[in-house]
């Protein structure tokens, strides 16, 4: 028994190195990911959303697309567009006539579109994780879990293309069972942008007859 306990111990003491080492070279790889996503001067993403709840029979599946400079953004999305120009955050939902006016949320709990290919590098432990070859393509994943404990996602899988050092997949997982996963389907950079991409023209909404809500 007591040989048995002996050799417990020093199988956990073990593994222990082994683990950090994993931990590290997950966090390597995301390093990689950000120099990369910031030696771009601009970047523009396709992308597929999906979110399912299987409890709640909820499922839902659209695509959306989004152009990054540093801070700014603009997002399509489900019919809408949003802007943030550096100050404010612009919400144009045409199908509703309206523009909503507001200031840039400093909610941590919400991955912002100008984080959504940096908000990893704080508050989540990392973990190295499967791979995968995705049409000849080397995806590696890392695990990440929120250090927070009252954190409302459990964990998320971020998938890395191990040649480029771009986000292909993003996997994350509710404490409430929603899965929410986007895919990657373009990633262009250093794009041609017009001067006003991420200026907004009130006057022009304002003369189509949009209601503008200022929050």
């Amino acid at each position: 028994m007591k040989r048995s306990i002996i050799l417990m111990g020093i199988l956990l003491l073990a593994s222990m190195p082994a683990s950090s080492q994993q931990a590290a070279k997950a966090k390597a790889l995301l390093d990689e990911v950000y120099n990369k996503v910031n030696s771009y001067d601009n970047i523009f993403v396709d992308f597929k959303f999906e979110l399912n709840n299987t409890e709640a029979n909820v499922r839902q599946e659209t695509r959306g697309d989004v152009t990054l400079e540093g801070d700014r953004y603009v997002l399509n999305y489900l019919g809408a567009k949003q802007m943030f120009d550096g100050k404010k955050v612009y919400t144009v939902v045409p199908e509703n006539e309206e523009v909503t006016i507001e200031d840039k949320s400093e909610d941590s709990g919400t991955v912002s579109p100008s984080r959504m290919l940096t908000f990893y590098r704080e508050g989540h432990n990392y973990a190295w994780d499967i791979l995968q070859n995705v049409q000849g393509r080397k995806i590696q994943y890392v695990k990440l879990t929120p250090i927070d404990s009252d954190s409302e996602v459990k964990s998320i899988l971020l998938g890395v293309d191990v040649e480029t050092k771009h986000i292909y997949k993003l996997i994350e997982t509710g404490i409430n069972g929603t899965k929410t996963t986007i895919t990657v389907n373009s990633f262009k950079t250093n794009q041609q942008l017009s001067k006003t991409l991420f200026t907004f023209d009130e006057k022009k909404y304002q003369e189509e007859g949009y209601y503008i809500i200022r929050n």
